[in-house]
Protein backbone atom coordinates (compact mmCIF):
# COMPACT_ATOMS: atom_id res chain seq x y z
CA UNK A 1 0.00 0.00 0.00
CA UNK A 2 1.40 3.31 -0.57
CA UNK A 3 1.15 6.27 1.32
CA UNK A 4 0.28 8.55 -1.44
CA UNK A 5 -3.71 8.85 -1.59
CA UNK A 6 -4.69 7.12 -5.23
CA UNK A 7 -8.51 7.95 -5.04
CA UNK A 8 -6.97 11.77 -4.34
CA UNK A 9 -5.04 12.06 -7.50
CA UNK A 10 -8.00 10.22 -9.45
CA UNK A 11 -10.36 12.73 -8.41
CA UNK A 12 -8.10 15.53 -8.79
CA UNK A 13 -7.27 14.63 -12.88
CA UNK A 14 -9.29 16.18 -15.16
CA UNK A 15 -12.23 14.59 -16.99
CA UNK A 16 -10.66 14.04 -20.28
CA UNK A 17 -7.42 12.30 -18.84
CA UNK A 18 -9.57 10.40 -16.94
CA UNK A 19 -11.29 9.32 -19.89
CA UNK A 20 -8.34 7.82 -21.38
CA UNK A 21 -6.21 6.63 -18.20
CA UNK A 22 -6.21 3.25 -18.87
CA UNK A 23 -3.96 2.32 -15.20
CA UNK A 24 -2.82 4.45 -12.66
CA UNK A 25 -0.83 2.90 -9.32
CA UNK A 26 0.59 3.97 -6.60
CA UNK A 27 3.62 2.70 -5.00
CA UNK A 28 5.04 3.00 -1.32
CA UNK A 29 8.48 1.95 -2.25
CA UNK A 30 9.82 0.70 -6.06
CA UNK A 31 13.03 0.66 -8.40
CA UNK A 32 11.94 3.03 -11.02
CA UNK A 33 8.53 4.50 -12.10
CA UNK A 34 9.61 3.89 -15.62
CA UNK A 35 10.98 0.70 -15.59
CA UNK A 36 8.08 -0.57 -14.02
CA UNK A 37 5.85 0.85 -17.03
CA UNK A 38 8.55 -0.06 -19.87
CA UNK A 39 7.75 -3.71 -18.49
CA UNK A 40 3.77 -3.20 -18.68
CA UNK A 41 1.79 -3.41 -21.90
CA UNK A 42 1.36 -0.39 -23.92
CA UNK A 43 -1.32 1.46 -23.57
CA UNK A 44 -3.30 1.83 -26.71
CA UNK A 45 -3.13 4.90 -29.05
CA UNK A 46 -4.13 8.30 -27.76
CA UNK A 47 -4.45 6.47 -24.07
CA UNK A 48 -2.07 6.72 -21.00
CA UNK A 49 -1.07 4.46 -18.24
CA UNK A 50 0.59 6.24 -14.67
CA UNK A 51 2.80 5.01 -12.33
CA UNK A 52 3.64 7.28 -9.14
CA UNK A 53 6.11 6.39 -6.21
CA UNK A 54 6.91 7.82 -3.12
CA UNK A 55 10.11 6.46 -3.43
CA UNK A 56 12.39 5.07 -5.90
CA UNK A 57 15.27 2.92 -5.00
CA UNK A 58 17.03 2.86 -8.72
CA UNK A 59 15.48 5.85 -10.04
CA UNK A 60 17.55 7.04 -13.11
CA UNK A 61 18.15 10.12 -15.32
CA UNK A 62 20.26 10.44 -18.54
CA UNK A 63 23.16 8.66 -19.30
CA UNK A 64 21.77 6.21 -16.27
CA UNK A 65 22.86 8.37 -14.07
CA UNK A 66 21.11 7.61 -10.48
CA UNK A 67 18.34 9.90 -9.19
CA UNK A 68 18.07 9.20 -5.51
CA UNK A 69 15.14 10.52 -3.30
CA UNK A 70 14.74 9.85 0.32
CA UNK A 71 10.86 8.48 1.07
CA UNK A 72 8.62 11.37 1.52
CA UNK A 73 10.68 14.04 0.15
CA UNK A 74 9.74 13.81 -3.38
CA UNK A 75 7.50 13.18 -6.47
CA UNK A 76 8.64 10.08 -8.93
CA UNK A 77 5.84 9.91 -11.65
CA UNK A 78 6.21 8.38 -14.80
CA UNK A 79 3.68 8.18 -17.90
CA UNK A 80 3.54 5.95 -20.65
CA UNK A 81 1.56 7.12 -24.21
CA UNK A 82 1.20 5.82 -27.27
CA UNK A 83 1.17 8.41 -30.33
CA UNK A 84 -0.92 6.80 -32.99
CA UNK A 85 1.70 7.29 -35.63
CA UNK A 86 5.70 8.40 -34.72
CA UNK A 87 5.91 11.92 -34.59
CA UNK A 88 9.11 13.89 -35.74
CA UNK A 89 11.92 15.28 -33.72
CA UNK A 90 10.88 12.77 -31.30
CA UNK A 91 13.64 13.71 -28.70
CA UNK A 92 12.37 17.11 -28.35
CA UNK A 93 9.22 15.47 -26.64
CA UNK A 94 11.26 15.75 -23.13
CA UNK A 95 11.56 19.70 -24.27
CA UNK A 96 7.52 20.26 -24.44
CA UNK A 97 6.90 17.89 -21.71
CA UNK A 98 8.93 20.59 -19.45
CA UNK A 99 7.23 23.12 -20.63
CA UNK A 100 3.99 21.24 -19.63
CA UNK A 101 5.13 20.50 -16.12
CA UNK A 102 6.13 24.16 -15.45
CA UNK A 103 2.54 25.36 -16.29
CA UNK A 104 1.42 22.40 -13.79
CA UNK A 105 2.97 24.32 -11.10
CA UNK A 106 2.23 27.71 -12.48
CA UNK A 107 -0.87 26.74 -11.64
CA UNK A 108 -0.69 25.45 -8.19
CA UNK A 109 0.68 28.54 -7.25
CA UNK A 110 4.49 27.20 -7.50
CA UNK A 111 6.02 30.17 -9.30
CA UNK A 112 9.59 31.08 -10.58
CA UNK A 113 10.63 27.87 -12.05
CA UNK A 114 12.08 27.44 -15.81
CA UNK A 115 14.09 25.20 -17.79
CA UNK A 116 18.04 24.27 -18.62
CA UNK A 117 17.70 22.36 -21.83
CA UNK A 118 17.43 18.95 -22.32
CA UNK A 119 15.79 17.67 -18.95
CA UNK A 120 16.09 19.76 -16.13
CA UNK A 121 13.78 21.69 -13.98
CA UNK A 122 15.23 24.74 -12.46
CA UNK A 123 14.27 27.19 -9.30
CA UNK A 124 16.40 29.45 -7.56
CA UNK A 125 19.12 28.21 -9.77
CA UNK A 126 19.39 24.87 -8.52
CA UNK A 127 17.90 21.76 -9.63
CA UNK A 128 14.24 21.13 -9.27
CA UNK A 129 13.29 18.58 -10.83
CA UNK A 130 14.77 15.80 -13.59
CA UNK A 131 12.88 14.54 -17.15
CA UNK A 132 13.51 11.24 -18.47
CA UNK A 133 11.82 10.05 -22.05
CA UNK A 134 12.40 6.83 -22.88
CA UNK A 135 10.48 4.94 -26.31
CA UNK A 136 8.90 1.31 -24.59
CA UNK A 137 8.20 -0.33 -28.39
CA UNK A 138 7.72 1.04 -32.14
CA UNK A 139 6.41 0.02 -34.99
CA UNK A 140 5.15 1.26 -38.06
CA UNK A 141 2.12 2.80 -37.24
CA UNK A 142 2.77 4.35 -33.88
CA UNK A 143 5.42 4.60 -31.02
CA UNK A 144 5.30 3.97 -27.41
CA UNK A 145 7.09 6.56 -25.39
CA UNK A 146 7.39 6.37 -21.30
CA UNK A 147 8.61 9.78 -19.46
CA UNK A 148 9.48 10.26 -15.96
CA UNK A 149 9.18 13.17 -13.83
CA UNK A 150 11.68 13.39 -10.70
CA UNK A 151 10.28 16.55 -8.42
CA UNK A 152 12.14 17.41 -5.18
CA UNK A 153 9.22 18.81 -2.76
CA UNK A 154 10.56 18.43 0.98
CA UNK A 155 14.06 17.55 1.14
CA UNK A 156 16.07 16.38 4.03
CA UNK A 157 18.90 18.89 5.28
CA UNK A 158 22.31 18.25 2.78
CA UNK A 159 20.28 16.22 0.60
CA UNK A 160 22.11 16.34 -3.42
CA UNK A 161 19.37 14.57 -5.06
CA UNK A 162 19.63 14.47 -8.68
CA UNK A 163 22.80 16.29 -8.59
CA UNK A 164 25.19 15.28 -11.24
CA UNK A 165 27.02 18.36 -12.95
CA UNK A 166 28.93 21.76 -12.26
CA UNK A 167 25.48 23.89 -13.55
CA UNK A 168 24.00 23.80 -10.28
CA UNK A 169 25.53 23.81 -7.48
CA UNK A 170 22.55 22.70 -4.76
CA UNK A 171 18.94 20.68 -4.94
CA UNK A 172 16.03 22.30 -4.72
CA UNK A 173 12.75 21.52 -3.38
CA UNK A 174 9.19 22.85 -4.02
CA UNK A 175 9.05 23.89 -0.45
CA UNK A 176 12.08 26.19 -1.12
CA UNK A 177 9.67 28.10 -3.64
CA UNK A 178 6.56 28.68 -1.84
CA UNK A 179 5.40 28.46 1.91
CA UNK A 180 2.39 26.45 1.70
CA UNK A 181 3.34 23.59 -0.33
CA UNK A 182 0.39 21.80 -2.43
CA UNK A 183 -0.24 18.18 -1.35
CA UNK A 184 1.47 15.98 -3.54
CA UNK A 185 -1.18 14.21 -4.91
CA UNK A 186 -2.54 17.45 -6.21
CA UNK A 187 0.83 17.76 -7.72
CA UNK A 188 0.79 14.62 -9.53
CA UNK A 189 -2.42 15.19 -10.50
CA UNK A 190 -1.86 18.51 -12.47
CA UNK A 191 1.15 17.09 -13.93
CA UNK A 192 -0.19 14.19 -15.49
CA UNK A 193 -3.25 16.34 -16.89
CA UNK A 194 -0.58 18.73 -18.18
CA UNK A 195 1.86 15.20 -19.64
CA UNK A 196 -1.41 13.97 -21.78
CA UNK A 197 -2.18 17.43 -22.80
CA UNK A 198 1.97 18.10 -24.20
CA UNK A 199 1.65 14.59 -25.53
CA UNK A 200 -2.10 15.47 -27.74
CA UNK A 201 -0.45 18.59 -28.81
CA UNK A 202 2.84 17.48 -29.77
CA UNK A 203 1.05 14.48 -31.49
CA UNK A 204 -0.88 17.42 -33.95
CA UNK A 205 2.03 20.46 -33.87
CA UNK A 206 5.37 18.46 -32.93
CA UNK A 207 7.89 20.44 -31.41
CA UNK A 208 7.28 23.83 -33.32
CA UNK A 209 4.01 24.39 -31.10
CA UNK A 210 6.39 24.78 -27.93
CA UNK A 211 8.87 26.97 -28.90
CA UNK A 212 7.46 30.11 -28.06
CA UNK A 213 6.87 28.79 -24.72
CA UNK A 214 10.47 27.32 -24.49
CA UNK A 215 11.91 31.06 -24.82
CA UNK A 216 9.60 32.37 -22.03
CA UNK A 217 11.30 29.33 -19.79
CA UNK A 218 15.19 28.94 -20.91
CA UNK A 219 17.01 29.37 -18.24
CA UNK A 220 20.21 28.92 -20.14
CA UNK A 221 19.95 31.53 -22.57
CA UNK A 222 22.40 34.12 -22.32
CA UNK A 223 24.15 32.08 -20.48
CA UNK A 224 28.23 30.94 -21.18
CA UNK A 225 28.03 27.28 -21.32
CA UNK A 226 30.19 24.38 -21.65
CA UNK A 227 28.96 21.10 -23.28
CA UNK A 228 30.22 17.81 -23.20
CA UNK A 229 29.59 16.17 -26.61
CA UNK A 230 30.03 12.45 -28.03
CA UNK A 231 33.33 13.78 -29.75
CA UNK A 232 34.36 16.82 -27.58
CA UNK A 233 33.85 19.63 -25.89
CA UNK A 234 32.00 23.72 -26.98
CA UNK A 235 31.98 26.73 -24.90
CA UNK A 236 30.00 29.88 -25.71
CA UNK A 237 26.75 31.77 -25.36
CA UNK A 238 23.86 29.69 -24.89
CA UNK A 239 21.23 30.59 -28.18
CA UNK A 240 17.82 29.22 -27.64
CA UNK A 241 16.90 26.04 -29.63
CA UNK A 242 16.11 25.11 -32.78
CA UNK A 243 12.82 24.03 -34.39
CA UNK A 244 13.85 20.63 -33.47
CA UNK A 245 14.76 20.95 -29.96
CA UNK A 246 18.64 21.03 -30.57
CA UNK A 247 20.53 23.86 -28.49
CA UNK A 248 22.30 26.86 -30.51
CA UNK A 249 25.40 28.10 -29.23
CA UNK A 250 26.91 31.30 -30.34
CA UNK A 251 30.76 29.69 -30.17
CA UNK A 252 32.22 33.52 -31.65
CA UNK A 253 32.11 31.87 -34.79
CA UNK A 254 29.00 29.87 -35.57
CA UNK A 255 25.48 29.14 -34.14
CA UNK A 256 26.38 25.20 -33.40
CA UNK A 257 23.57 22.77 -33.23
CA UNK A 258 23.93 20.52 -30.36
CA UNK A 259 21.80 17.51 -30.19
CA UNK A 260 22.96 15.00 -27.86
CA UNK A 261 25.48 16.81 -24.81
CA UNK A 262 25.33 17.16 -21.12
CA UNK A 263 25.71 20.85 -20.03
CA UNK A 264 28.83 21.26 -17.75
CA UNK A 265 28.78 24.99 -16.64
CA UNK A 266 26.68 27.56 -17.60
CA UNK A 267 27.17 30.93 -15.92
CA UNK A 268 25.87 34.71 -16.33
CA UNK A 269 27.77 37.02 -19.02
CA UNK A 270 27.10 40.69 -18.90
CA UNK A 271 25.02 40.57 -21.64
CA UNK A 272 22.36 38.35 -20.70
CA UNK A 273 19.07 40.37 -20.85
Amino acid sequence: MSILDEMLIRRSLSEISSAQLDDLECFDSIASTNTYLLEQPAPRPKRLRVAIADHQTAGRGRHYRRWESPAGSGLCLSLAYTFIKPPKHLPSLTLAIGIGVVGALQKLKIEGTSLKWPNDIVALNGKLGGILTEVQSRAADNVTVVTGIGLNIELPDGAVIGMNSEWAHRAVDVSSVVENVPARELIAAGIIDAMFAVMRKFEAKGFGGFLQDWAQHDWLHGRRVTVDLPDGRITGVAAGVDTDGALLVDTGEEKARVVSGSIVTAELTETRH
